[in-house]
């Protein structure tokens, strides 16, 4: 079904009679005029061939909703640099390895209409469970994608299939999207070049554009499960990006050596009860492989992941780039993917 916000439908098309995803309300009219919902592959296809033949250019946001202002500053990106933007908008089953993590994920199907809209959104795939795997994904996915060369660590370590999961989604929702320059946050930095290596191996038809992660105005990196957090654990989450100030800062002095960055970063961590560290590493930012050093010859990512009060936090910051100090919001800039 194809509907414009504030608006009747334009035309049907086909709905799948079994397994819908009871968490996502059916396509209604909201609100916010001008955005054409899909919930069909083939609606949304062809959607954006009708688009293309005209001679416009379409920009692609995948999200899993929850929109926050760091989606908002991708939209806003993409309808810069492209004539049209499409946003998905899918709680993607397979990159959640606990149960109970995919149902407490933020659902805010209106908000993340309206926020759409006046971001700059033209349309939004928004499918069923159904219609992205018409198979019921279990365990396993019968078909799945994986780049096991970049997600055996780190997140992939903790979260095991989860980049098979993004992988798999990805390939879903750029081939249905087409031709296209598709946006990511660098928040999820490990998923960026995850993604990056899948469009590359798989030939797709889309440019990865890279944004740098938006923060709140004392460093925290806007994510949708930073709702979860009541204050006192929000107070304490800021320990990961004082942790990635901190790796950048002995960096910047010419600390070189990873290892002293790593314990470091960890001890900031340590000193905040609340907040229980899985990782706090110094990576080479092409293959997410430990760095030795730090020292300019190659790209280096300090990455942190951590758990506070039962919500999986993980951030990022380029040392070679200067940290900004809290009170200075960070907006989107050329840079990075996200579907967190």
């Amino acid at each position: 079904m194809t509907t414009t916000l504030g608006q009747s439908p334009l035309t049907e098309e086909r709905r799948p009679d079994h397994r819908t995803d009871p968490a996502r309300p059916r396509v209604a009219p909201a609100a916010v005029g001008g955005v054409e919902v899909h919930d069909t592959v083939a609606g949304y296809s062809a959607a954006l061939d009708r688009i293309r033949r005209s001679g416009l250019s379409i920009g692609v946001v995948p999200t899993m909703g929850a929109l926050h202002d760091g989606h908002a500053s991708l939209i806003r990106r993409a309808a810069q640099e492209c004539d049209v933007v499409a946003v998905s908008i899918f709680v993607n089953p397979t990159q959640f390895g606990d149960p109970a993590d995919l149902a407490n994920y933020p659902r805010t199907w209106q908000s993340d209409l309206a926020a759409v809209g006046h971001a700059g959104g033209r349309l939004v795939f928004a499918p069923s469970v159904a219609e992205m795997y018409p198979d019921p994904p279990g365990d396993d996915l019968a078909a799945p994608v994986s780049v096991p060369e970049l997600s055996g660590r780190w997140e992939g370590a903790s979260r095991p299939g989860h980049f098979d999961g993004v992988a798999t989604i990805v390939v879903k929702l750029l081939a249905a999207a087409g031709p296209c320059r598709a946006y990511f946050g660098e928040k999820d930095f490990q998923q960026l070049a995850v993604v990056r290596r899948v469009v590359r191996d798989h030939s797709l038809p889309a440019e990865i554009v890279g944004c740098r992660t938006v923060r709140d105005d004392d460093g925290l990196a806007l994510s949708s499960r930073n709702v979860r957090l009541s204050p006192d654990q929000r107070r304490a989450a800021l320990a990961l990006s004082r942790a990635l100030r901190t790796g950048a800062t002995l960096v910047a002095a010419g600390e070189a050596r990873g290892p002293v960055v790593e314990a470091a970063m960890a001890r900031v961590v340590a000193a905040e009860p609340l907040v229980d560290l899985d990782y706090a590493a110094a990576v080479d930012a092409d293959d997410l492989e430990p760095a030795p050093r730090c020292d300019g010859r190659r790209p280096v990512r300090l990455i942190i992941a951590a758990t506070v009060g039962g919500v999986r936090l993980i951030d990022n910051l380029d040392p070679f780039d200067p940290p900004r100090a809290p009170g200075r919001p960070v907006r989107a800039e050329p840079a990075e993917l996200s579907l967190r």
